[in-house]
C-alpha cells in the first residue's frame, strides 16, 4: 500500500487481518518504496502523494514492474482518477467503502480483472469536457516545464532546443487542446490542463505557510 498517512494503512491492516487469502506485506509513502521491498501482486495507491509524482507516473511504474494497481482514495479528484485510468489502473475504491468492497477489489485486481465500481465509471465517463489529448513525449515535457512557470527560453535550454522551437511546440499543444474542446488561452489554463491529464502533480496545499500554487492561489492544508 502506498499512502502518505498511517491511518489508512492501519485501517487496511484491520480489514485484511481476518482474510486468509490476502496479506498486506508492506507499505510506503512512495511507489519506489514499495517496489524496493519485494515482488507484489497488487498495490493500493493513494492518488495524491507528497513526493511530487503524478498518478500517471505511479501507475506506469507499477505496471512496468508487473504490479496491478487499485486506486484507494477519498474520491475528491475525478481528473486524477481519469489520469490513473488512462495509465492502466484496474479501478478505484473509496476510503469510505465497505470492507467487502475493498476485499473484492483486491481479489479482482490480483486476477487481472477490472474493479468495476460506480466511482470508477463516473471518473472515466462523467465529464465530457475532459476529452483525451494525445501528446508526444516531447510535447509532454514542454507542457510540464512551461506550465510549471518556466519561460520558453528556459524550457528550450532544458530540452536542448531553441525558444522559437518551444513556442512552436506550445502552439501545437494549444491547438490539440482547442480541438478537444479544452481551450488553453493563458498559462494558468495550460497548468490546469497539465494537472488534469497527469503531466503535473496536483499542487500541495499548506496551512499558514507563505507558499502558493503556480497560479498564485494561496493554499490550505492537504486533505489527502
Amino acid at each position: 500500500m502506498v499512502d502518505d498517512h498511517r491511518s489508512p494503512i492501519w485501517g487496511i491492516e484491520r480489514v485484511l487481518d481476518p482474510v486468509s487469502d490476502i496479506s498486506l506485506v508492506c507499505s510506503a509513502t512512495t511507489v519506489a518504496g514499495v517496489l524496493s521491498v519485494m515482488q507484489l501482486d497488487v498495490v493500493l495507491l493513494d492518488l495524491r502523494l507528497d513526493d511530487g509524482t503524478t498518478p500517471r507516473e505511479n501507475v506506469n511504474a507499477l505496471s512496468a514492474a508487473g504490479v496491478a494497481t487499485v486506486v484507494y482514495t477519498s474520491g475528491e479528484h475525478p481528473a486524477l482518477l481519469r489520469s490513473a485510468a488512462r495509465a492502466g489502473a484496474l479501478g478505484v475504491v473509496l476510503k469510505s467503502a465497505d470492507e467487502s468492497v475493498i476485499i473484492d477489489a483486491i481479489r479482482a485486481a490480483a486476477d487481472g480483472r477490472a474493479v468495476l465500481t460506480t466511482e470508477w465509471a463516473a471518473a472515466i465517463d462523467g465529464d465530457p469536457e475532459l476529452a483525451t489529448v494525445d501528446l508526444s513525449p516531447q510535447l509532454q515535457k514542454v507542457l510540464a516545464l512551461y506550465a510549471s512557470g518556466e519561460t520558453s527560453a528556459r524550457v528550450g535550454a532544458a530540452l536542448g532546443v531553441s525558444a522559437e522551437t518551444v513556442n512552436e511546440y506550445l502552439k501545437r499543444i494549444r491547438q490539440k487542446y482547442a480541438d478537444a474542446g479544452r481551450p488553453t488561452r493563458t498559462k494558468v489554463d495550460l497548468f490546469k490542463r497539465a494537472v488534469e491529464d497527469g503531466w503535473l502533480p496536483v499542487p500541495q496545499r499548506y496551512r499558514n505557510e507563505g507558499r502558493s500554487t503556480p497560479d498564485g492561489a494561496w493554499g490550505r492544508t492537504k486533505h489527502g
